[in-house]
């Protein structure tokens, strides 16, 4: 075996391949400099010794020469780059060859056996309570009126189909990881299908289940759509006002109830506790959410007895909506419908008001004069297509980001120069004593996040 080269032993395979194509360029440019010169003294030769040039001979022959010497770099520089950098460019990677196997051993369910979420559980309310006696270092509240919770989002294991989509998706789990450190929440990010089965809407009811049997600690789970954002960062839910109630939607009785509407709720941001209970609404939840054959029936189901829907396949929410308003009874009064402050506000009705909102009212309120959610329903940020403009939905979601961002970077002396703009000023200047600036909206050590 031949021992390692000085150069091998000192950098690496980019490093080296950077000072080859230096060496290799210099080669040329000498090359090309000394052709020059011979070119220029043979002209002046050619000219007689009594010639003298003038300014715009000087300049004519500069710039000629500066021509050739940037062509010749130019060309030089191509031609090294095409053979020398394919392996370190994003665009020569073909990622069929990086996601391999994702098609292979996939299982194929039994058309014949119904489906579920997984083996039918009757005791979890006994088999928590014991877990939580057994591990009080683990208790399900960390304080009075303060449960443990758990922000539960994701999206799809691909990329997003359009080229800026994961940057939105990007701003959006930075957004809701800002809201959950202030008020002591953790986070659950999620890329993986748990069930073949519950594609699209209805994912998410898997991950829940698997989520709440794995996490006896967590009393309240909050499933959030990726293309919603906080943008009330100073809002605590009202905790104990949910006391005797298991789930926690953005709704109104009357149109869930009476006009069986199909936008009477939003299933888009929810909490629901970790019960027995939430175990068995699951359960009949997930019924309409199968692909194929099912979800089909089921959609059809949901499109004659829903007000206004739309016909299309079975989705969760409709089916919660139609459960809620056939079985009143079995569920309605563990279900509490949220409409003091807006655990879901539609996109499209505050974004425009912003600046409004800053000049008349303050981050806390949560409710219509300040968001504590901006829901971007219809915008579909990583598919091609979305059901509004898909330059508005954009222009919209950063003003909605920068909105909640700015009551983060008020806490450090930053805000960002417009709504619009993702560069930020100094709202404050520095100080030799830190520790006595307080941030305006009090949340860099706010009351609700201390532990007792």
């Amino acid at each position: 075996m031949q021992p390692p080269k000085m150069l091998d032993c000192n950098f690496g395979p980019r490093q080296l391949w950077k000072i080859k194509i230096f060496l290799h360029n210099r080669k040329i440019m000498l090359l090309i400099g000394l052709t020059l010169t011979v070119i220029v003294i043979h002209e002046h030769l050619r000219a007689g010794k009594f010639w003298t040039p003038t300014q715009q001979d000087l300049n004519e022959q500069f710039y000629s020469t500066r021509r050739v010497l940037e062509a010749a770099e130019s060309t030089a520089t191509a031609a090294a780059a095409a053979t020398g950098t394919a392996e370190y460019s994003y665009a020569s990677v073909d990622m069929t060859k990086i996601w391999v196997g994702e098609d292979e051993h996939e299982e194929k369910p039994d058309p014949n056996k119904p489906h579920s979420l997984g083996t039918k559980i009757s005791n979890w309310d006994e088999l928590r309570a014991a877990w939580l006696g057994e591990n009080r270092q683990f208790p399900n509240f960390v304080g009075p009126n303060k449960p443990r919770v758990l922000l539960v989002t994701g999206s799809s294991p691909e990329p997003c189909k359009n080229p800026i989509g994961d940057h939105y998706l990007l701003k959006s789990i930075k957004n809701k990881i800002d809201y959950c450190r202030v008020h002591g929440i953790e986070v659950f990010y999620n890329f993986a299908l748990f069930d073949a089965e519950m594609t699209g809407f209805w994912a998410k009811l898997p991950l829940i289940r698997k989520l709440l049997l794995s996490h006896p600690e967590v009393e309240f789970f909050w499933w959030m759509d990726s293309d919603a954002m906080f943008t009330d960062m100073a809002f605590e839910v009202p905790w104990e006002r949910y006391e005797d109630h298991n789930f926690v939607l953005n709704g109104r009785y009357q149109e869930v109830y009476d006009n069986k509407s199909w936008v009477g709720l939003n299933t888009g941001s929810f909490l629901l506790r970790n019960c027995q209970w939430s175990l068995d609404i699951l359960d009949v939840w997930a019924t309409m959410g199968p692909n194929g054959k099912i979800r089909e029936e089921a959609g059809k189901l949901l499109t004659r007895e829903l007000k206004y829907r739309p016909a299309f396949e079975a989705d969760d929410q409709s089916a919660l909506i139609y459960i809620l308003a056939t079985q009143r009874e079995n569920w309605g009064d563990k279900v509490y419908l949220e409409n003091a402050y807006c655990l879901h506000g539609f996109w499209d009705f505050f974004v425009d008001r912003y600046e409004e909102m800053i000049e008349n009212y303050h981050p806390g309120l949560g409710d219509h004069r300040w968001p504590l959610v901006t829901h971007f329903v219809g915008c579909k940020p990583c598919e091609k297509f979305g059901d509004y403009p898909m330059e508005r939905c954009f222009k919209q979601m950063d003003r909605a980001f920068n909105f909640g961002d700015n009551q983060i970077l008020q806490m450090y002396g930053f805000t960002h120069k417009s709504l619009a703009s993702r560069r930020v000023k100094r709202t404050r200047n520095e100080t030799s004593n830190p520790l006595q600036v307080k941030d305006e909206l009090g949340l860099l050590h706010p009351t609700f996040k201390a532990l007792r």
